[in-house]
């Protein structure tokens, strides 16, 4: 029996054979697909997909998109596409009229693993991206280590003083939870909320979670959860 394979590992060979648009039309088709159904069952909800960083330089995506998100009826405003660090911050500025155009169709544009690689905060500025989500070895060792903290109080400040959403991957433990709440950060991905699931059991989890409850006045706020 063959090991499993990571997602970058197909993206690899995808690449390395020619197959990378038909690759990633596959993931957004299906993505929008079942983002319309759950709209028609009323829970319109939100999708992300990952791109590889050769996909910002292919001048005909942001068409490509519009036609997908007209074809399958999906406000612009629901899909997130994710690039990685490395992928928008290579010190060129080629992904910027790809990520423009993307953001003009009002799709929302996310940078995935942030602190990971050699950039600055300051590099997001000039970039038209909506969110930044830090990379997880940071989330997971702020509860054990201090300079790890630091980085994500630096990270989650900045990134709200340059008007951007940021999300904490890796949430695993309650202290994690309290420690990001205490620095102001509003959105958590992690297995603390869950495991990844499969499409049919999805429905179930949603439908198991517990409203929040209203926040007293000097509470802190719960982290809005990202599946």
């Amino acid at each position: 029996m063959s090991a499993a394979r990571a997602p970058e590992d197909f993206v690899a060979v995808a690449e390395h054979t020619g197959q990378l648009s038909r690759l990633t039309e596959v993931v957004l088709r299906e993505g929008l697909r079942r983002s319309r159904d759950w709209a028609l069952a009323d829970q319109p909800l939100p999708i992300a997909v990952n791109l590889a960083a050769r996909t910002l330089t292919d001048q005909h995506f942001p068409d490509r998109v519009q036609e997908l998100l007209t074809e399958y009826g999906v406000p612009a405003q629901r899909l997130t596409l994710e690039i990685t660090e490395a992928g928008v911050l290579d010190g060129t500025d080629r992904p910027i009229p790809t990520l423009r155009r993307l953001r003009d169709l009002g799709v929302r544009l996310s940078v995935d693993d942030f602190g990971t690689g050699d950039s600055s905060l300051a590099h997001l500025r000039r970039l038209p991206v909506h969110e930044v989500k830090v990379d997880r070895s940071f989330v997971q060792g702020m509860a054990t280590d201090p300079g790890d903290l630091a980085i994500v109080n630096a990270v989650v400040t900045l990134s709200q003083q340059f008007g951007l959403a940021v999300v904490a991957e890796g949430v695993e433990s309650e202290l994690t939870l309290e420690l990001l709440q205490d620095i102001g950060c509003e959105i958590g991905q992690g297995f603390l909320f869950s495991r990844p699931l499969p499409y049919e059991r999805l429905a179930a989890w949603f439908g198991a979670q517990v409203e929040p409850e209203t926040v007293a006045s000097g509470e802190l706020p719960r982290l809005r959860v990202v599946p």
